[in-house]
This record gives structure tokens, sequence and C-alpha cells, in this order.
């Protein structure tokens, strides 16, 4: 019989190669606020420190992909 542990922790490992890839699609997003911010900065309508808050989010987006890749290696919850 197939509890409902089995079928989350079936969907992560289907992933196969592929897994990967929504990873660097989430950090492509990132690429056009990081844009806006040099140019915003450029034409002077934002001061510099608004690339920082850009570079400051998109630092953020990567740790927290990092985490979600390697945080659900424990196999699931305890009971």
């Amino acid at each position: 019989m197939t509890t409902l542990g089995d079928k989350h922790t079936s969907s992560h490992t289907d992933g196969g190669a592929h897994a990967g890839h929504g990873h660097w699609l989430m950090m492509a997003c990132c690429v056009p606020m990081l844009v806006i911010a040099i140019v915003l900065v450029a034409t002077g309508v934002a001061s510099v420190g608004f690339i920082f808050v850009a570079i400051m989010c998109t630092a953020m987006m990567a740790m927290m992909m990092r985490g979600m890749s390697s945080g659900g290696s424990d196999g699931g919850e305890k009971r």
C-alpha cells in the first residue's frame, strides 16, 4: 500500500537530470530586474543604492534556491 509520504518522495526523484533547470530559470527572472536597476541609475532616476537592493534580491533568490535543492534530502518528516 502506498502512503502519502511515499508519493511525496517519489515525485522529487522523477526530475532526474532536468531537476536543476528550474533553479536556473528562476535566477534568469532576476536578470531583467538587474538591467532595469542599472538603466534607472544610469539615467539618474534612481540612486546607486537601488542597484545594491537588486543585487541583494538576486543573492537572496540564489540562497533560497540552494536551500530548496538541499533541504529535502532527509527522506521526510520524523514522527
